[in-house]
Formats: C-alpha cells, structure tokens, sequence
C-alpha cells in the first residue's frame, strides 16, 4: 500500500493574529507529537474561568502563538542587521514551542500538591531531552538556548527574558479571552523597536512608551486577573482537593481516578525519583483526568475530600480577605472558632478548610535580566532611568499582600 502524502506545512487560524504559517516539517511533526497535543487539554490560565467565563483557551493556543511572535522578531532583528543564522532561527522556533510543555493540570496546581521540588520549566526540559532523542539529536541547539547556554545572549533573552516572547503572547492572548482590556499590549510597536546592542536584546528609544504600557498592563494584569481574589481561592482549593487525595491515598484509601491520576497520587513523586517512566505518565496526565477524579470525590466518604470537591465542582468558593496587611492572631481565631463550633471539624482538619499566606507582584524587576533602551547616540540604559514615567520605579517594587481563605458556609 503506497504511504499517504501528509502537508506538513500548515496554516493555523488564531483569533489573536490571523493565520500562522508554521515554518518547517519539524516544527510540524513536534506539533504533532503527543506530548505537545496534550496542551490542547491544559487550561492556559488554571482555574480563571470561574472568574472570567471567556478563559478557556488552552496551552496550545499560547504556544503556537510565541512561534508566530518569534518568527516576526527574526525577521525584524534580521532587517536591522542581526545575525541569526537557519540553524539558531529553527532552535528558536523549538525552544519557544516547547517552552511551557512540562505543565501540569490546570498549569500551576499540580507543582504544589501531588508533586513537589520540581517545577514545569524543570519538566519541559526533560520533555525536551526526550524529544531530542526521538527526533534525532535535532534539538540539541534549542536545548542549549533553553537553558542558558548559549554564547548568543539575545537568543536566550528572546525565549526568557522581561521581554520575551512568552510574556508578549500570554498578556496580550489572556487580555482577549479573559475580557480585561488592560493586558492589550501592543506587540506588534514591540518587536519593530527590538535590537541587539553589545550582544544584548534592546528595546530601540522609541518605543519605550510601548514598553511603559507593557508594564503597566503587565501589573495590571496580575492584581486584576491572575492574582484576583477569587481566582487565588479556586486554585488554593484545588491544591487543597489534591492535598487531601494524595493524603488519603498514601493511607491506602480507595480513591476513583485514571491510571495516570492514581500513579502520582499513590507515590511520592519528587525530583530524585522523576524518571523517564514518571514523565510518560506524566505526559498523559492532564485537566480532565483531575476534573473527572474531583467530579467522583463528592461522593466520597471522606468528609473533607466530598466537602472540598463539592466547593469546587458547584462553584461555592471560599470568601478570600486579600489585604496589605497580615491578617492578625486575633481575627484569625475568631474565624476558627466559628467554623469548629459551627461543624463537625477536628483542630488537625482545620487547615483544609481556613489557609492563608501572601501573593506578590512585581511588573518590572530591577535585578534580573533588565530591559535596556537604546538611545539614538548608541548608548544603553536600563529602562526604570530612562522612563519619564514617575511611576515606572514604584513598579519595580514587589508589592505583597497577605490572604485567608475560609468557607462562607459548609455541608457537612
């Protein structure tokens, strides 16, 4: 039987850019692969939906679209003169494809529950070294900009940077499905100005109120979208689900759940023991797997797990205090107090049900990997000085405030 003919050079349609050409018959059969179709059923922005309905889009999407970004900046560093050669070009392409590939469900609640000490961009390189021998030792120069290796710092800065090409896309793709206008940046007015000076990537001085918007969008963004309060409380309640799962599982307690599901929920998994077997487990395990597991835990005879899965799947979130202050000891055990002598609740159960700590934000980091703007006269300076944005420097501060999360009401 003759083999099929397959037209590895496909043209996406994205809501945000248009068509997207994808550049080459690797970057097709990477796409193609499994462990990246997998990002068709990771939720891009975790658990935001419950806020805002239109979050939905999924890891996929976002992927995709820092290729299409990526492709735009080396045709604009080309034009100003900036050697990028085929092979550097196509690494790129690979690395910032595979970037985010080592999330778990819903993005970020697995790394705090049912694994521990190891994060996603620590699991999409082992993806990607995988990959790289599936596919013949083609992503070796990928690999070496991914972590940092390369001799060519800008190529690095591209792929992770406070200017990269996975910030220009989420900001920008999160802002269009979330419905919150403020994360509009203008990508586009971004890339034409990018340069590279001394073997750093610069933003050229004329787009540097492009860059302010950039940050203050950035800001914005987190207090209003990623940072929301109730937002936070979903996610810490899912950990909190996990938790409780893989507690009762270490205990010998039957749980429902897919195969891949149980794998990480009946064993301690951390980095010394994330193997090539955890990772293939791994690469099939994703939002619908703990979706459906939460759905049968409300039937649970594990009062806390029914209890926390019932809060979740029926959307009845606990009432999150987010504050510039620390709650104090005072407030605290009042709310305590209520929910023990209101339900059949242990001291020891209590943490399930009341948790508190502190997020951060920070728009712009002065220490790490600046965004430099290039002046007419050739000269680099770091963006919070050469801003007339008064502002631009308190955004540079981390600005943290404090939670608690604690039921409105509870079935017990």
């Amino acid at each position: 039987m003759p083999k099929l003919h397959v037209n590895k050079f496909k043209i996406l349609n994205d809501p945000i850019y248009g068509f997207i050409t994808i550049p080459n018959s690797l970057i097709f059969d990477l796409i193609e692969h499994p462990y990246f179709q997998r990002l068709r059923r990771i939720s891009q922005m975790g658990l935001s939906s419950l806020v805002y309905p239109g979050a939905h889009h999924s890891r996929f999407h976002h992927a995709i679209g820092c290729v299409y970004l990526m492709q735009k900046a080396v045709r604009v560093l080309r034009f100003k003169g900036v050697k990028i050669t085929d092979d550097e070009e196509n690494a790129l392409y690979i690395a910032i494809l595979l970037h985010d590939i080592g999330h778990g469900a819903f993005s970020h609640a697995l790394e705090n529950s049912i694994v521990s000490g190891i994060n996603h961009e620590q699991i999409s390189l082992k993806f990607m070294e995988v990959l790289n021998v599936e596919f013949d030792n083609q992503l070796d120069l990928a690999i070496m900009i991914f972590k940092g290796n390369h001799k060519k710092k800008y190529l690095y800065q591209l792929i992770s940077s406070q200017l990269d090409m996975d910030r220009l896309d989420y900001l920008k793709r999160d802002s269009f499905y979330s419905g919150v206008a403020e994360g509009n940046i203008n990508s586009d007015r971004l890339i034409a100005m990018l340069n590279v000076h001394d073997g750093e990537l610069v933003i050229e001085e004329k787009g540097i109120y492009s860059v302010e918007k950039f940050i203050v969008g950035r800001r914005l963004m987190y207090w209003q979208v990623y940072l929301h309060k109730t937002g936070l409380g979903a996610e810490l309640l899912l950990v909190n689900i996990l938790k409780r799962a893989k507690e009762l599982a270490l205990k010998g307690i039957d749980l429902f759940g897919s195969s891949n599901l149980k794998y990480f929920l009946y064993q301690k998994i951390d980095e010394t023991n994330f193997d090539d077997k955890t990772l293939e487990l791994f690469a099939q395990l994703d939002d619908y797997d703990v979706l459906s597991a939460v759905k049968e835990w409300t039937n649970h005879n594990d009062k806390i797990l029914s209890t926390l899965s019932k809060m979740l799947i029926n959307r009845k979130l606990p009432k999150v205090i987010l504050q510039n202050q620390k709650l104090g000891k005072v407030e605290v055990n009042k709310i305590t107090k209520k929910i023990l002598d209101n339900y059949d609740i242990t001291k020891n159960e209590i943490s399930y049900f009341i948790f508190q700590g502190n997020v951060s934000n920070q728009a712009y980091n002065l220490k790490d990997n600046t965004i430099k703007i290039l002046s007419k006269k050739g000269k680099t300076v770091d963006l919070a000085i050469a801003s007339d944005q008064l502002n631009l420097m308190a955004l540079s501060k981390p600005v943290i405030k404090y939670y608690i999360c604690f039921p409105k009401r509870l079935d017990l």
